[in-house]
């Protein structure tokens, strides 16, 4: 198979475009390599898949259309996974315009790509924090969510909503997955994980937000990266196309058109200290904490229902905080020479 991945030099892109080469595929990149975070991080992602001879990457910004074309070209994907974007929940806050340009006009600019040349299946990348205000637990796909705490999570609303208009249009099977507060190796330095792990090599206290009462629904990244290599192979049927075909109970299949809205997470959120202490466990040291009221846009808790996922998937995430931390941590102290 031919896949093109948007933000293949990003945490999540670098882990699943590695998986797809692995696994015999070509895939092509597309990354602006944006200074948000390292740069130099990024480069060594981008050089690791270098190292396979079925890679190639572009680069160039998510809302040049031109560039973008140019890619699409020559990748003639038969599968599209988005996942470039401006990410960070706090960062948009003071920085909006960023997000109104990479998120939206950058994800303008790939469904029209798609419009004029169609793969056979478009994945993209949401959010948790879609969910906004809602405190029903767990996260259900079916829920409304029409409060979101901060532009970033606006955006990523937004971007549902414009995939599924394209997809009723002109007709191209598209999936949209909600990510639950995805950690693990080669992460985001602005990533709470990473956060704790620099400041307690540095022999600082860490930061705890919420008084340490929050709890998340912590995906592991190779899990992530499972759930959306199995989503990939299961485009969402057009509705012409649906009789007679067994019903999922609360899918999200659009009734107008080929459309899919997935959660990827576990379905078992753990407490942030519970967290701290697994980092604590793995470093063999005890962190210094500071613990601070909750920040603007943050909600206390995040769930997920996983019925969907393993419906369709016959999988959930399952990797145990406690694993998925030490597995950090090992790959932080040879990243480093820590």
């Amino acid at each position: 198979m031919r896949y093109l991945i948007t933000g293949s030099a990003g945490f999540i892109g670098f882990h699943l475009a590695r998986r797809l080469l692995e696994a015999g595929h070509v895939v092509a990149g597309y990354d602006s390599f944006s200074a948000y975070y390292d740069p130099s991080l990024k480069e060594a992602r981008n050089a690791a898949l270098e190292a396979f001879p079925g890679f190639s990457v572009h680069r160039a910004a998510l809302e040049d259309a031109e560039a973008l074309g140019e890619a699409w070209s020559a990748a003639r994907p038969d599968v599209v996974i988005h996942l470039a974007a401006q990410a960070g929940v706090r960062y948009s806050i003071d920085h909006p315009e960023t997000y109104v340009s990479a998120n939206l006009v950058g994800t303008a600019t790939v469904l029209e790509a798609a419009r004029r040349a169609p793969p056979s299946h478009l994945l993209l990348a949401s959010t948790s924090s879609a969910y906004g205000a809602n405190t029903t637990m767990p996260f259900r796909e079916t829920d409304v969510a029409v409060h979101p705490m901060t532009l970033y999570a606006a955006t990523k609303a937004s971007n549902e909503l414009m995939a599924h208009s394209y997809a009723h249009l002109f007709g191209t099977p598209t999936t949209a997955f909600r990510f639950f507060t995805v950690y693990g190796p080669w992460g985001r330095p602005d990533m709470a994980l990473f956060k704790f792990t620099r400041a307690m090599f540095d022999q600082q206290a860490i930061e705890i937000y919420g008084e340490g009462r929050m709890s998340r629904d912590f995906t592991f990244i190779d899990d992530l990266v499972e759930a959306i290599v199995r989503l990939a192979d299961r485009p969402p049927p057009h509705p012409d196309a649906r009789e007679g075909m067994a019903v999922i109970p609360d899918d999200t299949l659009s009734p107008v058109a080929p459309y899919r809205l997935v959660n990827i997470g576990g379905g078992s959120p753990s407490g942030l200290m519970a967290y701290v202490a697994a980092l604590e466990s793995a470093l063999g040291m005890e962190a210094r904490k500071t613990f601070l009221p909750m920040q603007d846009g943050d909600v206390p808790a995040t769930w997920a229902s996983a019925e969907l996922l393993e419906a369709l998937t016959g999988y959930r995430p399952s990797t145990p905080v406690s694993e998925g931390v030490a597995r950090f941590v090992d790959w932080y102290r040879d990243y480093y020479g820590v």
